[in-house]
């Protein structure tokens, strides 16, 4: 029985994997069909063109006046213009502040035994936020004291035991290694004596980080803790205090790693913040981060902003950094712009023996900003572009423009 499933299960096996290869050669049929179709039919596109604009061209021979009328078509022109080009990177960033300050014990964590601050005051550099526990470090001062006291005295004693034997020696009393042994105990305890007064220094400064100062002014944008807590900084992932500074404003954004040569430090910059009827701040870009996010993909880019007081730190901001601009070209509008098998193309209106007549001219593009794309080359100033009714006419019709 097991051998019979083990060989039903092979053969289920081998029959998902056979339908599977099927689908895939069935649906790269079906896309090599699709391609045939398509390109068949743009031939018979071009074909058709081709013989409308011949039979065109004979009946206008035989019948101007009614070739003409019947065939026109009604279209909207525009002259082409040069104009100054220019082409922005459109991303979402979001607004953050130079100097939001996430207040952490100097020391070790501790109790709170009081706050001076709750949330939204204004703080100022060096200003007193909590107190903790100090108890413990209060009686380490005194005893680093009355040991630093201790060891004076018995340098102030050793010191007298030497002057004592010096003077004896002086007057050819006593012997030299009294003298000598009596210097080194003095020196000895000195060393002892300036350990002694580190140890008060050490005692003190710890019991300075039992209180919590504000280390930049701004506004306590978070104080999430009570009298009683213990004080380390973070609760989890928040801040238990956070204090944030909006005088100097800045907007980040993570820019997709294919645009590195396209931006660089001092590009300009359109800042567009929705939430505020779309105002739009003009800056530049202050800075470009040498490498790359291996999740993202991406760098980071940062331009600064003036402070406003409606501006908040996370606020989403739309972020258009100018990554490309040329002067005196021509753009045109993008829906103007077809394709067939040659290339891009458009129709433009030219005069021919007193008529209006479409002409067929291909193009090369460049850049594509918003609703205009730039020409690189097939048209000139001064040209009269189809901007309305260009879909259906071909190559030589007839034309004629709506009066308004």
């Amino acid at each position: 029985m097991k051998q019979i499933l083990r060989i039903g299960a092979t053969l289920m096996m081998i029959i998902l994997v056979a339908a599977c290869g099927n689908s895939r050669k069935e649906d790269k049929a079906n896309l090599g069909d699709k391609k045939a179709e398509l390109v068949k039919l743009k031939g018979q596109q071009t074909k058709l063109a081709e013989e409308i604009k011949k039979l065109d061209e004979e009946v206008t021979k035989a019948d101007p006046e009614t070739a003409k009328n019947n065939t026109a078509k009604l279209i909207s022109l525009i002259t082409v213009a040069k104009q100054d080009f220019e082409h922005y990177i459109e991303l979402q960033g979001k607004i953050d502040a130079e100097n939001i300050s996430i207040v952490t014990p100097r020391g070790m964590p501790g109790q709170v035994k009081a706050i001076y601050i709750k949330h939204g005051d204004m703080v100022k550099k060096g200003q007193l936020l909590l107190k903790l526990d100090d108890a413990i470090v209060r009686q380490n001062i005194v005893a680093a004291k009355q040991g630093l006291e201790q060891i004076k005295t018995q340098v102030s004693f050793a010191k007298n035991i030497y002057q004592r034997q010096k003077n004896l020696w002086d007057q050819n009393i006593g012997t030299e290694v009294q003298v000598i042994s009596a210097k080194n105990n003095v020196d000895a305890l000195e060393n002892q004596l300036k350990t002694a007064e580190e140890n008060v220094k050490s005692a003190q400064e710890q019991w300075a980080t039992t209180n919590v100062k504000a280390e930049v002014s701004g506004v306590a944008d978070q104080v999430n803790i009570k009298v009683g807590e213990t004080f380390q900084g973070y609760a989890g992932t928040m801040p238990q205090i956070q204090i944030v500074n909006t005088s100097n404003l800045k907007v980040i954004t993570d820019i997709p790693e294919n645009y590195l040569t396209r931006v660089r430090k001092g590009s300009a910059v359109k800042i567009v913040v929705p939430d505020l009827n779309n105002k739009e701040i003009n800056t530049s870009v202050s800075l470009v981060s040498q490498s790359i996010n291996i999740n993202s993909r991406g760098f980071v880019a940062e331009a600064k902003i003036p402070y406003q007081a409606s501006l908040k730190p996370n606020q989403v901001a739309i972020m258009k950094i100018l990554d490309y601009s040329a002067k005196a070209v021509i753009a045109i509008p993008v829906n103007t712009v077809q394709t067939d098998e040659q290339g891009k193309y458009i129709y433009v209106a030219v005069k021919e023996n007193n008529n209006l007549v479409a002409r067929k001219k291909h193009i090369i593009v460049g850049e594509l900003s918003g609703q205009l794309i730039e020409v690189k080359s097939g048209m000139t100033s001064g040209e009269q572009l189809i901007t309305e009714g260009y879909q259906n006419i071909y190559d030589g019709q007839n034309l004629k423009t709506e009066i308004k």
